[in-house]
């Protein structure tokens, strides 16, 4: 059954906020083999006019997709999530995410169709700082299978 259009523009809470540390920045840097010594060295992101060490770009993928778990788990929108697999990612920064950062994200759905049986559906995230200012908005595409015959 092909998920309810309905629920496009649908937004949930806000997340509690998640503290951005040093260690989780360089932790995914490591793990994503990036060396750039921003991520790492608080005196080499202060050479580039950062107040502490800066994350990846990809780094928030792991804050926003937690985040969609709010869409994924509502049971209203009748998502199978044993057939969802991630499509895409995209992000559009309006500043680095630095440690000490505290993160909240409300994501939204931005749109749901459907394409050979299967559902394809955009969930926007707004991530914001404790202040209320906007750091990355990430749009997340999950593409729910279409069920085998038979």
């Amino acid at each position: 059954m092909p998920l309810d259009q309905s629920f496009v523009g649908r937004s949930y809470p806000p997340t509690a906020p998640y503290e951005v540390g040093r260690e989780k920045i360089r932790e995914f840097a490591e793990a994503v083999g990036d060396a750039n010594p921003a991520y790492t060295d608080p005196e080499a992101a202060k050479a580039l006019g950062h107040p502490d060490v800066i994350a990846p770009p990809t780094f928030v993928f792991a804050i926003a997709f937690r985040a969609a778990g709010q869409v994924i788990e509502d049971p209203q929108l009748g998502l199978d999530y044993s057939r969802v697999v991630h499509g895409d990612q995209k992000f559009a920064y309006s500043r680095p995410v630095r440690a000490g950062d505290r993160l909240s994200v409300t994501s939204t759905i931005e749109t749901i169709r459907s394409m050979a049986g299967n559902d394809i559906m955009d969930v926007r995230g707004e991530i914001r700082d404790e202040a209320g200012e906007h750091v990355v908005t990430t749009i997340i595409k999950l593409v729910a299978r279409a069920a085998e015959e038979g």
